[in-house]
């Protein structure tokens, strides 16, 4: 079972209106429009919805006004799930409404297949159809963009259909979130759709949900057409890492754009590989806006292609201190910016903070979000697991992110990557 982590959890959607929110994986900077990818690369840092992207008080940015999440009883957690086991009862339910009443709103409870989908998604991996949802204007859940090769791009399925019911089941009235869960084959919520709630998937057995070449139908609409298709759902991949290269029409300088969507294993090694092709006089813009975080261990990777060694974070557990470095040999000279936006949370703030601290970049942006507290796993009596806060992460100057935030230091409320782009060039990396 995987250690510390950096990860925005999942609640189950039956539970959603008590926490003061719920998170996503990918939580981007298109949050607030409601859009829901049905297949992103969700990661630990996930959840079920993308449309409460911000704490009350931060719309957009750090949660100046929230305090830092306070660990949770890992023993009245266990306590709960045991003593519910013994009476017939869901012993993860009752684990849950210990961690809702601690008031944490980053400690979750799983439930063993949902834990296992989350270790499978940290390797960049998920199933799905390929496609992304969002709410229209009108209130109607709608395709938002497809996936190149994918089930639902084979299919036909374009940008701008009207996604009417997902196995026969009509959507209006459902959440975004709970259609995007039936899609890829998670948990609904129960009595919404008329499963239990642990992985009835409409079609097939409960053991099939969530499994490649397992069928799902979905009811389209796209102007007077009408139809249905059964689609299939595949193990698709996503890149983590994107490399640019960008010019200057005037001057001929050039520099790299290294935008990471999120910390997935492997992803620490690309960004390496991607500051090693770039050229000796070329700076560096690395975006992490809308990047929800991930891998701890990957964050520490990537720091270590801008740094020579040295402190990237540190962190308590249960009031025990420990220390993340860099690897040394990290390429220090070239001029780097880091774009950053109200959707760069967790171990991704966690590298802004060590770049910044350490005087290695330029932050540009607006305030991130916010989330520093440390979750460690405990196995329950039924399987499910507790991801529990037990401590908060600093950056190397001692700043707490938790509830802060990373303040830019150059905020910019418009084109933010045109004006990170002029300061580049203005510290000779660029244009």
């Amino acid at each position: 079972m995987p250690g510390p982590s950096m990860f925005v959890p999942r609640r189950r959607a039956r539970h959603a209106a008590a926490l003061t929110l719920v998170f996503a994986g990918v939580l981007a900077t298109g949050a607030a429009a409601g859009s829901w990818s049905a297949d992103a690369q969700e990661g630990r840092e996930r959840s079920r919805t993308r449309t409460f992207a911000h704490p009350a008080g931060a719309p957009g940015g750090a949660a100046e006004d929230q305090a830092p999440a306070l660990p949770v009883d890992r023993r009245a957690v266990e306590a709960a799930a045991a003593q519910a086991a013994q009476d017939g009862k869901s012993g993860s339910e009752a684990a849950t409404e210990v961690v809702t009443r601690s008031g944490d709103r980053w400690s979750a409870v799983y439930s063993a297949r949902e834990y296992e989908g989350f270790a499978r998604s940290l390797d960049g991996g998920y199933v799905g159809v390929g496609l992304s949802a969002r709410r229209s204007a009108e209130g109607r859940t709608e395709v938002d963009s497809v996936r190149p090769g994918s089930p639902a791009a084979r299919a036909g399925i374009r940008p701008g259909d009207r996604i009417r019911s997902v196995d026969g089941q009509e959507v209006d009235g459902f959440p975004v979130t709970e259609v995007v869960a039936r899609l890829r084959g998670d948990a609904a919520a129960p009595g919404r759709w008329g499963g239990s709630g642990e992985g009835d998937g409409g079609n097939g057995p409960p053991s099939a949900v969530g499994v490649p070449g397992t069928p799902v139908t979905v009811g389209l609409r796209r102007g007077d057409r009408v139809w249905d298709r059964t689609l299939y759902r595949a193990r698709l991949v996503t890149e983590s890492v994107a490399v640019e290269r960008l010019q200057d029409e005037g001057t001929g300088a050039r520099a790299t754009r290294i935008k990471v969507e999120s910390f997935t294993r492997g992803t620490g090694e690309r960004v390496g590989r991607a500051v090693r092709a770039a050229g000796p006089a070329e700076g560096i813009l690395l975006d992490l806006r809308g990047n929800s975080g991930g891998l701890v261990t990957e964050a520490v990777t990537a720091a270590s292609a801008f740094l020579d060694g040295g402190l990237v974070a540190t962190y308590d557990v249960r009031g025990s201190q420990r220390a993340l470095e860099a690897r040394p040999g990290g390429a220090t000279r070239p001029p780097l910016v880091v774009l950053v936006d109200g959707g760069t949370m967790s171990a991704a703030e966690l590298l802004t903070g060590a770049l910044q601290d350490r005087g290695r970049a330029v932050v540009v942006g607006s305030p991130t979000f916010g989330k520093g507290s440390v979750q460690m796993p405990t196995r329950l009596a039924d399987g499910s697991v507790a991801e529990l806060t037990v401590g908060h992460y600093r950056t190397p100057g001692g700043r707490t992110v938790d509830g802060r935030g990373i303040a830019p230091d150059l905020v910019v409320r418009g084109d933010a990557e045109r004006r990170a782009r002029t300061v580049l060039s203005g510290l000779g990396g660029g244009s």
